[in-house]
């Protein structure tokens, strides 16, 4: 069901795109410029009367729009460097929300997925959800196919740094934790447009057999969005203990935009993924589990 979005204050809540992009104008008009730091997420959560998770999402829309530098637990993120021109056309960054968005404006949707995790398609979808509970979108019909990793494989990553852990895999079970919990959150969040406005929504997660690369995301097949999974050592908290562990930074992996009207080589590489999606889906017939 959808909540009442409504501050304390009686002015209207700002959703985390809201929030994303009143920060990429002050970075666009030069009020925060390279490498400054953004102010602390208490001090934006104060001024946008919003919780700090509300904060903490807008964070990573600009993250995955190449906008900040230096995200993560500690001090706030630096305004990024402009990526560096080139004389070669280039595939556009762009962040999965508003492309999320766009795609919710056809009467019939469709988002085929390949990721890790489904953490940062559950932040994204939250935008397209909220503005057809507003009545700014109503699309007919709504099909999520995604494609997660297997709990039965021996993931590339998330993976320990010292391989002796003792008992069990206490990275493994983190992971599969948070894998269930994100796709059951999104699950949720598509299945309420049904049950409140009889949208027809089928959502359906499968098993893939190894560890995905790079994340993909197809929506509607007209576009393709891509990104790669950047690998770092960190350490994170785990049932009140510190595990240290090799892992993927899958909110700041840059997504690059491919579609069928910008060029041949778009066009091909838009249909390429479909099919290679498809035959894949096709192939995989076991459906995740996700308790």
């Amino acid at each position: 069901m959808a909540q009442e979005n409504v501050a304390v204050n009686g002015n209207s809540r700002k959703s985390p795109q809201e929030i994303a992009d009143i920060l990429r104008e002050r970075i666009r008009a030069g009020e925060l410029r390279v490498g400054e730091r953004l102010p602390t997420q208490a001090e934006l959560a104060e001024e946008f009367g919003v919780e700090r998770g509300v904060v903490r999402q807008a964070l990573r829309i600009l993250a995955d729009d190449g906008l900040l530098s230096n995200v993560s637990k500690g001090s706030p993120p630096r305004i990024a460097e402009p990526a560096p021109a080139s004389d070669e056309p280039q595939p556009a960054v762009v962040g999965l929300a508003p492309r999320l968005t766009e795609a919710f404006s056809a009467p019939h949707v469709r988002v085929d997925v390949v990721s890790h995790t489904s953490e940062t398609l559950m932040v994204a979808v939250g935008e397209p959800v909220r503005l057809i509970h507003e009545g700014r979108l109503r699309p007919e019909s709504i099909e999520f196919r995604v494609l997660l990793p297997s709990r039965t494989i021996n993931l590339a990553f998330p993976v320990p740094v010292d391989e002796g852990t003792g008992d069990g895999d206490p990275v493994h079970e983190r992971w599969l934790r948070m894998r269930n919990a994100q796709a059951q959150v999104l699950r949720h969040n598509l299945q309420t447009v049904h049950h409140t406005h009889g949208i027809d929504v089928r959502v359906t997660f499968r098993a893939l057999p190894f560890t995905p690369p790079v994340k993909l995301y197809l929506l509607n097949g007209q576009e393709a969005l891509m990104g790669y999974y950047l690998l770092a050592r960190r350490e994170e908290e785990c049932d009140s203990r510190s595990l240290d562990v090799y892992d993927a930074l899958g909110s700041q992996s840059l997504l690059f935009s491919f579609t069928r009207q910008a060029g041949q080589r778009d066009r091909a590489f838009v249909a390429e993924s479909q099919k290679w999606f498809d035959a894949l889906w096709e192939t995989i017939t076991t459906d995740l589990t996700l308790s």
